[in-house]
């Protein structure tokens, strides 16, 4: 008698992530090559980075948004290295992993919205660390003091009075970080919200107050 290998096909169900997971995959990367290298497009592109492994979580599930973000990472490190090519685990494929999570659980917008922005604001120091490091400086605090001096002059030029200390300053960065990443996401929750309902893959309705904030129709 003759013994049959064992079937080892894929299902079309996993060939279908198989193809899914390599191409978002690769989109992201591609996205992260052209915010480095390309001279326009910059807050575009940072808008665009965690879409493609969000939907890869919504229309194939957990484990292969995992994969895509290990694949993008290990292209980008073979492509840039280990610096430049992991940063875009932060705040990027991080972001990119709870919006899908949030999304396919159909979790609200105020919680997905503050946990996403939070996860920006942290992906920022992260990288102002990393290159702090790389320059020997503490990017953060030179940041901050020009920010105070600057301040100071307007102050002085206004005749406004005493101006800031260092300390106020660089909790006033530190609030505008996060309000900015707040208002990054809340973009990504809109984009996502016009454009991966025609991908098979909706996320929840806005709240009845961010409603006019994010449908076509109210523009």
């Amino acid at each position: 008698m003759h013994s049959h290998p064992p079937d080892r096909s894929l299902s079309p169900r996993q060939a279908r992530q198989l193809v899914e997971t390599a191409y978002l995959a690769a989109a992201t990367a591609l996205l992260w090559l052209a915010l480095y290298y390309l001279p326009v497009g910059g807050p575009l592109l940072r808008l665009a980075l965690p879409l493609p492994l969000t939907l890869l979580q919504l229309r194939q599930g957990w484990r292969s948004a995992w994969e895509g973000v290990v694949v993008t990472a290990l292209l980008l490190l073979v492509l840039m290295g280990p610096i430049r090519g992991l940063l875009v685990l932060f705040p990027y494929g991080c972001q990119a992993l709870w919006l899908g999570w949030g999304w396919r659980r159909r979790l609200s917008w105020w919680l997905t919205l503050p946990i996403g922005a939070l996860i920006g604001a942290l992906g920022f120091l992260i990288r102002l660390v990393v290159l702090s490091v790389m320059l020997g400086e503490n990017l953060w605090v030179v940041i901050t003091s020009a920010a105070a001096g600057l301040l100071e002059r307007l102050l002085a030029l206004l005749a406004l009075g005493p101006g800031f200390d260092l300390g106020q300053v660089q909790l006033l960065a530190a609030l505008l970080v996060l309000l900015q990443n707040l208002l990054v996401v809340l973009c990504l929750h809109a984009l996502a919200y016009w454009i991966f309902p025609r991908l098979q893959a909706p996320i929840p309705a806005p709240p009845a107050a961010l409603q006019a904030l994010v449908e076509l129709e109210s523009l």
